[in-house]
């Protein structure tokens, strides 16, 4: 069978941002944004803590719009989606929560933490090998599964749902001149952008990514979606191979460029956030602290969205201790 080639995904309407966050109300946390513990950082940085969410990562609020907005007949046969963790354990979560079963295709290299987390929440797992989970990602499909598949990146309800998150930051923290965003696919920052520049044209809006996966910053130097060796880290939860077709007019767009940090600034943002504010975050969760700690994302009132906090105790051990997984 054919696989059609997905669309481009269109930029969200503040309406639509606004109905997502309508409807996700009273099911998921309206996180609160804190400071920094740190005196001696470039400016004021702010944390907008996801790690705080039900299932420890902002993924609950475009899983949750996506099914909300599906159509009942395709959503009484069950959903799947493909993950590294957490968007699985977002469709789990509201699966659960609506009673109708749920699978989850993810890479091998996703850690025990997530896919355990996946089994609690009642889902099945398909572990499979990362060039056969990225193809689910490329492609919308994985043979022989039924249901409503729920994209983690580029399903424009999911985006929406995303999108959430900017109005409250916006809301929260008047005076806001930059947020920075783990990316992963583009799902949370393009959403992000969508509702903060709606509101305030004059916010920037700047993706993060890690040195090992950083296809983003690749794109944007070359002009163009461009393959890049992905090399798998404790930093699971953003990264590919590249940037999504369908997803790249929207994130060249909304988005002001890339900040690329190493997998030892992300440690050391790791720590700090537990040492000073005793936050728990996952390595993505702490790409956008690493990068505004190293004055990347320029001074002034900075927000950084600590993504999720799901990471194996055994790599936290490892990270506290002071060394880098």
């Amino acid at each position: 069978m054919r696989i059609p080639t997905p669309p481009l995904v269109a930029r969200p309407s503040l309406k639509e941002i606004r109905q997502a966050a309508d409807r996700l109300r009273g099911a998921v946390v309206r996180t609160p944004l804190v400071r920094l513990g740190v005196d001696e950082s470039p400016g004021e940085i702010y944390l907008k803590l996801e790690n705080l969410q039900p299932i420890g990562s902002f993924k609950v609020r475009g899983a949750g719009n996506a099914m909300a907005l599906a159509d009942p007949a395709t959503l009484s046969r069950g959903v799947y989606t493909a993950s590294a963790g957490n968007m699985a354990q977002g469709v789990a979560w509201n699966a659960r929560r609506l009673g109708i079963a749920c699978t989850v295709v993810v890479p091998e290299h996703a850690p025990a933490t997530k896919t355990d987390a996946i089994k609690r929440l009642g889902a099945t797992v398909i572990k499979v090998p990362f060039d056969d989970w990225w193809r689910v990602i490329v492609e919308h499909h994985y043979p022989g599964l039924e249901g409503h598949f729920i994209h983690p990146v580029s399903d424009p309800a999911v985006i929406a749902g995303n999108g959430a998150i900017g109005l409250e930051i916006v809301e929260d923290l008047h005076d806001v001149a930059t947020i920075v965003v783990p990316f992963g696919g583009g799902g949370l920052s393009c959403g992000i952008a969508a509702a903060a520049r709606a509101l305030r044209p004059e916010i920037r809006v700047i993706a993060a990514e890690v040195s090992t996966a950083a296809p983003l910053a690749a794109s944007l130097a070359a002009g163009v979606p461009t393959p890049i060796d992905y090399q798998p880290s404790f930093v699971d939860g953003i990264g590919g191979k590249t940037v999504l077709a369908e997803m790249w007019p929207l994130a060249s767009t909304l988005l002001d460029g890339s900040l690329v940090v190493s997998l030892d600034e992300v440690a050391q943002a790791i720590r700090l956030l537990a040492e000073r504010n005793r936050v728990i975050a996952e390595g993505a969760g702490a790409v956008s602290v690493a990068a505004a700690l190293a004055g990347k994302a320029g001074t002034g009132t900075v927000a950084c969205i600590v993504s999720g906090g799901n990471i194996d105790a055994a790599k936290l051990a490892v990270i506290l201790g002071g060394d880098t997984p």
